[in-house]
């Protein structure tokens, strides 16, 4: 029962923190940047200032479907964040930006996750009805379980590993903001303020999934 009342108090800390960020990100696109810049030309403002002239700054439809792509080289920005002139495009856009320095310095924990890429994919989809064919057929096939508690390993690892990517993506785009003055001192706070909102999702997401793990973990060593 310890184990369930975690899980259900994850998923409602993960939902307040996700509807808390969708606040956050609001509010803050309401507030006009003083330079003018909007989120396509900050990041390519930022691509520049690192010596990055390979990656491509485009537009992609939808909300929050922010993200780098390493295959191609490209920063994906939301149509509001690519045209938008705020603060909250302005900490979105150096954000992602963050990744293709990361990418562009070798940085190894971006390295290891685009390394499981494949196999999360795999996984993740894969996951949810193993262990529940391995929960039904446990006294029968128990190495089933044990599948899924590998894979479901994997998919926790990425999480883990994500961790220390995303928080070091804000950094490396706060200092960025800060010094290049491309944020006032009061814009600057709000776009710290979102990005720690945005962290806290993938930091609930991490404690969310080794609490899944661990249960499916003692389920099996009870079986056993």
């Amino acid at each position: 029962m310890g184990i369930w009342f975690f899980l259900i108090l994850c998923s409602i800390v993960g939902w307040m923190i996700s509807n808390r960020l969708e606040k956050k990100i609001e509010h803050y696109s309401k507030v006009p940047l003083q330079n003018g810049l909007s989120g396509a030309e900050i990041a390519q403002q930022m691509l520049f200032d690192h010596g990055i002239y390979d990656v491509k700054v485009v537009s992609t439809p939808g909300r929050l479907t922010d993200h780098y792509n390493p295959v191609d080289k490209t920063i994906n920005l939301s149509d509001v964040v690519y045209h938008q002139r705020s603060t909250a495009a302005a900490a979105v856009a150096a954000h992602e930006v963050g990744h293709a320095v990361q990418h562009a310095k070798g940085y190894r924990w971006l390295n290891l996750r685009s390394t499981l890429v494949p196999m999360v994919s795999f996984s993740s989809t894969m996951v949810p009805w193993i262990l529940l064919a391995g929960v039904l057929l446990i006294n029968t096939f128990p190495s089933l379980l044990l599948i899924g508690i590998v894979l479901l390993g994997l998919t926790t690892l990425f999480t883990v590993i994500t961790l220390p990517v995303e928080y070091d993506a804000s950094h490396r785009a706060l200092s960025w903001l800060e010094k290049k003055n491309i944020t006032t001192s009061s814009e600057l706070a709000g776009a710290k303020d979102a990005l720690t909102w945005a962290a806290r999702t993938y930091l609930i997401a991490a404690i969310s999934s080794i609490g899944t793990l661990l249960y499916y973990v003692m389920l099996f060593q009870r079986r056993n």
